[in-house]
């Protein structure tokens, strides 16, 4: 059997139920502008540092207009090799037309890189769901946290590194979709990739 030659029968025993986005029984805070969260609560000692580290640059902005929140860049941080790194501010159609090669059992990291320009987020959160052949075959949920606004990018990476399938079943095409939203249902950026995991590099 040739890579990607695996029915879809076979594939469907690996596939992902969709699910809700939402985590259960959390309600997002209440939008607020950045004045009036740098004036409450200043006689709470530990809220006033929680609110200097998050504040920590909002002095020395920079705004390159759009969005209040600029994605960047993803990275696939690899274990024993370099990093492969998606431009997210250009043609997005051109990631899922060049496909990357990835190694079979291979250990990555997804790395994130985000701009926040105005005003303090909170929540952000990042979605993947990856489909072989049309069936869902992972779908994965990231807390990133809030974000106030600085001059300079910042970064999220996935804790702990992942493996990439592995065997005669796994080796093939996929399609990742990417979203970056946050706890005001704000859908930053929606983006898709491909990649092909394959016997080797």
């Amino acid at each position: 059997m040739a890579e990607d030659d695996v029915p879809v029968e076979d594939l469907k025993a690996l596939e992902v139920k969709a699910g809700d986005e939402d985590t259960p029984g959390y309600k997002a805070p209440a939008k607020v502008d950045l004045k009036t969260i740098q004036a409450l609560d200043a006689d709470d000692e530990s809220l006033v540092k929680y609110k200097q580290d998050l504040l920590k640059g909002a002095e020395d902005q920079l705004d390159e207009g759009g969005p209040n929140v600029l994605v960047k860049k993803l990275a696939i941080c690899f274990e024993d090799r370099d990093n492969i790194e998606l431009d997210l501010t250009g043609d997005l159609s051109a990631l899922k037309k060049k496909s990357i090669r990835i190694k079979e059992g291979t250990l990555y990291k997804l790395k994130i890189s985000f701009r926040v320009q105005r005003e303090i987020v909170s929540g952000l959160r990042f979605f993947v769901s990856t489909t072989r052949k049309g069936v869902k075959v992972d779908k994965s949920s990231y807390m990133v946290g809030s974000y106030g606004p600085k001059k300079d990018e910042q970064h999220f990476t996935i804790a702990n590194f992942e493996e990439a399938p592995k065997g005669m079943i796994a080796r093939g095409h996929y399609v990742s979709k990417g979203k970056f939203c946050d706890d005001d249902k704000n859908v930053h950026l929606e983006w898709e990739w491909s990649f092909d995991i394959t016997k080797d590099w």
